[in-house]
């Protein structure tokens, strides 16, 4: 008998059947099961790369002579390194890598053609924010490779010795490159994005399919006190889940925490806000409990992989790069990683912790205009 007549007959088929149909009917449940996966992998196949290059970087030439500028051209040739800034001290060069405007900085002391013309083995350094270990990595790399080049050209011309160049590379924050330095604090923000999401993006949902939303339409409580009211008691859980990861990540992994706890405090606060209140906006986009934690992972996944979490952004497209500018955490991943790795203050931070407060605002808002206290 023919295999398809057979599941017809069979008692499995009227089941079967109002299940396809049911599915048929739901077009938004269909429509993310069928689109997300194509969206997602047209985005992370185009966006994900591990190759690193074009990482931003401050050059001091204390030397200010066409020598140490063809060492500088020699970095740039690398492919590695994109000199955006000349700076005039130490100082300015490690404003800009704890500000996290400069991933590198070449310095080449004011002896360095003396040393030349001497024949001695002239000296300059590179510093590398190696908080990241994939991009110090290529930053590591590229200095070895300009300082072999620019070595041996030295060498080639009359008077030098084989060694003409000594470029040294000098890692800050992460000297170990150990990957749970850089991944620990991430996990923070990671951890908060996928709990506070999910969790609030099923509040309304969940009332609505209990039944229990009648009560809260026919209560005098107001739209704003309500979204507030399902935001703020998630607020400790997500400090709770701050500091158990701070002391795990010590403890286990010696995670150094230079910065101040009490800044890192109230710098997530925003990105909590934030984070509870996306979930907020999501469940009122939903009917379904289903729905919700399909369109949460929709942002999840981007959130996790486009923010610099596991992949720097500077490897990204410039269109994954815009995507990253508009999640919230990308922003919260560099106050982490700069009051925990760097020992920064809120002079270097105070321009993500306001775009923090800018995401929380909005959508604080947003949430509370969609929200209407009516049954339909």
């Amino acid at each position: 008998m023919n295999p398809f007549r057979r599941l017809t007959q069979s008692t499995l088929w009227p089941m079967l059947w109002k299940e396809l149909v049911q599915l048929r009917r739901d077009r938004f449940t269909l429509g993310m099961m069928l689109g997300i996966p194509a969206i997602q992998l047209a985005l992370f196949g185009y966006a994900i790369q591990t190759d690193v290059r074009h990482l931003p970087t401050v050059v001091l030439d204390e030397s200010r002579t066409p020598e140490s500028r063809r060492l500088v051209e020699t970095m740039q040739n690398t492919g590695n390194f994109d000199v955006i800034e000349h700076v005039r001290s130490r100082a300015e060069l490690a404003d800009r890598i704890e500000s996290g405007r400069a991933n590198a900085g070449l310095v080449i002391p004011p002896d360095y053609m003396r040393d030349l013309k001497r024949g001695r083995t002239a000296q300059a350094q590179v510093v590398v924010d190696a908080a990241d270990p994939l991009a110090s990595s290529a930053a590591l790399s590229g200095a070895a490779q300009a300082g072999r080049a620019r070595s041996d050209a030295l060498a080639a011309s009359p008077g030098h010795r084989h060694e003409a160049l000594d470029l040294r590379v000098r890692p800050w924050y992460n000297p170990g490159l150990r990957s749970a330095v850089y991944i620990v604090p991430g996990i923070i923000g990671v951890l908060l994005s996928l709990t506070m999401v999910l969790i609030t993006s099923m509040a309304i949902v969940r009332e609505r399919e209990r039944g229990t939303l009648e009560q809260l339409v026919v209560t005098p409580i107001g739209k704003t006190s309500l979204m507030f009211g399902k935001i703020l008691p998630f607020l400790m859980i997500g400090y709770v889940q701050i500091t158990v990861i701070l002391v795990l990540g010590r403890l286990l992994f010696n995670v150094p925490v230079l910065g101040s706890i009490p800044l890192l405090y109230l710098l997530s606060f925003p990105f909590i806000v934030a984070s509870l209140a996306l979930g907020l906006l999501l469940s009122t986009l939903v009917r379904t409990q289903v729905q919700a934690m399909q369109l949460g992972f929709l942002f999840l996944l981007p959130n996790i992989l486009l923010s610099g979490f596991m992949f720097p952004r500077q490897a990204m497209p410039r269109l994954a790069q815009w995507v990253g500018a508009a999640l919230p955490l990308t922003y919260f991943l560099t106050i982490l990683r700069g009051v925990l790795l760097k020992g920064v203050g809120l002079s270097h931070l105070w321009a993500p912790s306001l775009v923090l407060v800018g995401f929380a605002v909005v959508l604080v808002a947003l949430s509370v205009l969609r929200f209407h206290k009516t049954i339909e």
